[in-house]
């Protein structure tokens, strides 16, 4: 009978992989001096316990905001994505770009899909090229070789970019809901209207994971897939695929039986 794999999630960083499970989570970086280092523990907060539909996209974002400070207290040299200088640059461009088109002629809907484009745009492009597209590269390939028990290429079927499709759709959809709304109440409407989209999307692009080849599925998948191939991935070096596997196999040691009262954080260097 085939081992059961665990589900595992990951998030590449500018020097190196997170990779997290059900429970635990293991980080490894490489230091601007070369050094390897590898932090892990349990989760603080699990999403995977959340099982309600529509309540599991905001708890996988909650996951995530709770996990970045709990990487950063074990691991200080971590570098996240979002605080390079150029990606921050990016982003306030879009930002600005965005503004420009809601105060256009543009109709509602048209202006939100539009807008959303161009706010996710210009950051992808300032990772292109990037150590972070290297490091996601190698937290694909780790990952999925592990999934699938062979070699796999840069770019994952689970990437978080697939679900740009039903984000850019959710969120228009909702934007253009909540403008409509009283002045008063417009930012409470926004508010409601963005996490609702989240939550929307994480069902959606759960049900394109378990139906892949379904035409709206590979529809919806297009435009993540297009910016994962040709913007926020790139083929890691050999010393940037080590760090993936040092971290994924640290998450695996927690996650197995019997590692409970095991886990802890730790810095250790492989041989």
């Amino acid at each position: 009978m085939p081992e059961e794999k665990i589900r595992l999630g990951g998030m590449a960083l500018a020097n190196g992989v997170l990779v997290h499970g059900p429970t635990a989570w293991a980080c490894a970086i490489r230091t601007a001096d070369g050094e390897l280092k590898v932090a892990s523990a349990p989760k603080g907060f699990r999403a995977s316990e959340v099982g309600q539909p529509f309540l599991r996209g905001a708890a996988r974002l909650a996951e995530v905001m709770v996990l970045l400070p709990q990487v950063r207290r074990a691991l200080p040299e971590a570098r996240l994505p979002f605080e390079r200088p150029r990606v921050l640059a990016t982003m306030l461009g879009s930002a600005v770009a965005a503004r420009a088109v809601k105060a256009s002629r543009l109709r509602p809907l048209a202006q939100e899909l539009l807008a959303g484009a161009l706010s996710l745009a210009p950051a992808a492009l300032a990772v292109r090229g990037s150590d972070v597209a290297a490091y996601h590269g190698a937290e694909h390939i780790s990952i999925g070789s592990y999934e699938h028990g062979e070699k796999r290429a840069k770019e994952h079927e689970r990437c978080g970019s697939h679900m740009l499709g039903p984000l850019l759709v959710t969120s228009a959809l909702g934007n253009a809901l909540a403008s409509r709304a009283p002045a008063s109440l417009r930012p409470a409407a926004r508010a409601v209207a963005g996490v609702g989209a989240i939550a929307a999307s994480v069902e959606v692009f759960s049900w394109m994971v378990q139906n892949e080849r379904n035409p709206l599925a590979r529809a919806l998948a297009f435009p993540g897939h297009e910016l994962q191939h040709r913007f926020v991935t790139a083929e890691p070096s050999t010393e940037q695929l080590e760090v993936a596997n040092v971290a994924l196999e640290e998450c695996l040691r927690l996650e197995s039986p019997g590692n409970g009262d095991d886990r802890a954080t730790e810095e250790a260097s492989p041989t």
